[in-house]
């Protein structure tokens, strides 16, 4: 079996056995998906003498973890014990063991003190038990979605053992053909906002970037990637990449699931957890509006089993000629830019897919550094000449002067995407309030921005360096204030309408499903209320009819009957919120992006915005900029 790099397996565990003492005990050597697993009965030599795994992984160029033999490991039960007593001054709260990998997650209120000086604490635990511990710091807000995957994950080791095997025997597989020829097609996003979805194909491999829905088409054919195309074959798919957990680039993957797919997912860890919890609520909406949806809450469960979290900056083999690594996008928490490493320096294609390179209070901005690009895909949702956003203190105090204007008499509602907006705008308007510049008044949040603000506090590290500070240093949770009150229970609603003036945040975004349809059904006929859009609109949604002036809107009522709602409230778009480029930081990105690249593929925009993008890049020296077709397939290399 030959890889990338021309060592065959037998090479690579000669090179292993040769480094190893033999006091070590290894077990078995084998892949565990993008990774090389030595399974060894004292794994704590290799503990206190980390240099040798790293000579080894210099050697055989490959992804090296250490696992016990399950027949060392200590029951669990037992072990709890044991860890207990080890982390007393840690503050444990809670222990996930994963028997599929000899992994213990340790939620501690102290990560520094829990793994102790030099890795005390670390290397009493793997001596004691032989269970391999992962501290977290244990998260302000708890996350239902987070323990419900640990504790699915837990109840399927088996078949997550037999599918990390499995995917790795399928990356270190034999390569029959020199690599070349490699092409993409534009299955979605091609001149349009929504259902991305683009395939990277080589004469080994086929990867897929996103696989997301169109929130505003209102038919099959305009809803879902082209899958139904014979460039796309689901049998011969290695890998799908998923940039970020929004449903325009996610909410289809579990489809693939339905339908046969067996191979991995990879993204990010904050994304392995919000997409799971935004494609429940996806299945759920659909439900609830009379719909069938495209897939089942079984098939979301084998996308969780199939899929594989990677941190930025780590470099994976995801096929036998295509290395993957994922940098930060800017967009959301946990969204990721792909850089593909294709063939022993074929091409390096980079992947955006949505990216914010500015500032904004949650997120550090995209990233722009890469050993090297030859095509870069980057989105174009605000790629209008004329899309250029206001600066962030112009935006903030646009934003109060609004809100300010309609708390006089009324109450402002907000539409937002629980992931990402939600939080932005809950720390505005927490930091306004304590200043004395917003009117303090009650805060309403409903939907599920308390769950996915919880997935926000379980990943510090994937936020700005300043709310990761607060966090981890000073104990501070940003997100929670006196002046919110989560809504928890739906007859609260009556009270809230009825009440004073307040601001209501709640979900949807673009106002498709979801309880800010309640509160608009309520609110739209009173002139003295207000509607603040704080997110891009995607054509044909609920929220771009609004935010186009729609007079009145047809509605389900309580009784399950359709009312015509009249629309006298005003509505205000807030644009310098968005987690999206705009027209100014797009052109920045390229021009700044290095190396720099020769072609670059406009997609996940308007038609004209495309257009227009595409014909700006071209204007720079050296690179060609491009507007694809839907279904346009082109060559690379």
């Amino acid at each position: 079996m030959e890889n990338q790099q021309g060592l065959t397996y037998s090479e690579i565990r000669q090179a292993i056995l040769d480094k190893i003492p033999a006091q070590v005990g290894i077990t078995r050597i084998e892949f565990e998906g993008p990774r090389l697993a030595i399974y060894c009965q004292k794994p704590e030599i290799l503990q206190e003498n980390s240099h040798i795994v790293g000579e080894i992984a210099g050697t055989i160029k490959k992804r090296i973890v250490i696992r016990s033999d399950p027949s060392v490991r200590m029951q669990e039960l037992q072990a709890e014990h044991i860890i207990e007593d080890i982390l007393e001054e840690a503050g444990l709260v809670q222990a996930y063991f994963d028997p599929a990998l000899g992994e213990v997650v340790l939620e501690v209120e102290k990560p520094g003190v829990a793994i102790g000086k030099n890795g005390a604490n670390v290397l009493e635990i793997v001596k004691r038990t032989h269970w391999s511990p992962n501290f977290k710091r244990s998260p302000p807000i708890p996350s239902m979605t987070i323990r419900q995957i640990r504790g699915f994950l837990y109840s399927k080791s088996k078949e997550r053992e037999r599918v990390l095997r499995e995917t790795g025997e399928a990356i270190f597989r034999p390569i029959y053909q020199q690599t070349g020829d490699v092409r993409i097609t534009f299955l979605g996003s091609s001149r349009q906002v929504g259902r991305s979805a683009i395939l990277v194909k080589t004469r080994e491999s086929e990867v897929l970037l996103d696989c997301g829905i169109n929130p505003g088409s209102r038919n099959a054919i305009g809803t879902f990637p082209r899958l139904d195309v014979e460039e796309f074959d689901l049998n011969r798919l290695d890998a799908v990449v998923i940039s970020h957990a929004h449903l325009d680039h996610c909410g289809f993957l579990p489809y693939l699931y339905k339908y046969g797919y067996q191979g991995p997912v990879y993204c990010s860890e904050p994304t392995a957890s919000v997409m799971t919890l935004l494609q429940s609520d996806y299945i759920d909406v659909t439900n609830k509006e009379g719909k069938v949806p495209p897939y089942s809450p079984e098939d979301i469960s084998e996308a969780i089993l199939h899929t594989i979290p990677l941190s930025y900056g780590d470099v994976t083999d995801i096929s036998p000629d295509v290395r993957l690594t994922l940098h930060n996008a800017g967009h959301i928490l946990g969204s990721s830019i792909s850089h593909l490493h294709i063939g022993k320096g074929l091409h390096n294609v980079v992947y955006t897919g949505d990216f914010k390179y500015g500032p904004t209070a949650l997120l550090q901005p995209a990233s722009n550094y890469f050993p090297r690009v030859e095509t870069l895909i980057m989105e174009s949702t605000y790629g209008g000449p004329d899309n250029n956003t206001p600066s962030r203190d112009e935006t903030e105090s646009m934003f109060v002067e609004i809100c300010n204007n309609i708390l006089k008499k009324g109450k402002v509602l907000i539409p937002v995407p629980a992931v990402g907006r939600a939080q932005e705008i809950l720390m505005v308007i927490n930091q306004y309030m304590n200043s004395g510049d917003l009117l303090q008044v009650p805060v309403y949040i409903e939907g599920m921005i308390s769950e996915a603000t919880g997935i926000h506090t379980a990943y510090p590290d994937y936020l700005s360096h300043e709310i990761r500070d607060q966090i981890l240093k000073k104990g501070i949770n940003p997100f929670e204030s006196d002046y919110f009150t989560v809504v928890k229970q739906h007859d609260m609603r009556d009270e809230i309408v009825e009440g004073g003036p307040c601001i209501i945040m709640a979900t949807a975004g673009m106002m498709e499903g979801g309880p800010v349809l309640e509160y608009f059904k309520r609110l739209a006929p009173d002139e003295n209320n207000g509607l603040i859009f704080v997110s891009y609109q995607v054509a044909g949604t609920m929220g771009n009819r609004v935010q186009s002036g729609m007079g009145s809107a047809q509605l389900y009522g309580n009784d399950g009957k359709m009312e015509i709602i009249n629309i006298a409230m005003p509505n205000f778009t807030v644009h310098g919120f968005s987690g999206h480029s705009d027209r100014r930081q797009l052109m920045n990105y390229v021009k700044r992006l290095r190396p720099s690249p020769r072609n670059v593929y406009v997609v996940h925009g308007e038609e004209s915005k495309c257009n227009n993008l595409a014909r700006s890049v071209s204007r720079l020296r050296g690179i060609r900029g491009h507007s694809p077709r839907l279904l346009d397939t082109v060559a690379l290399a």
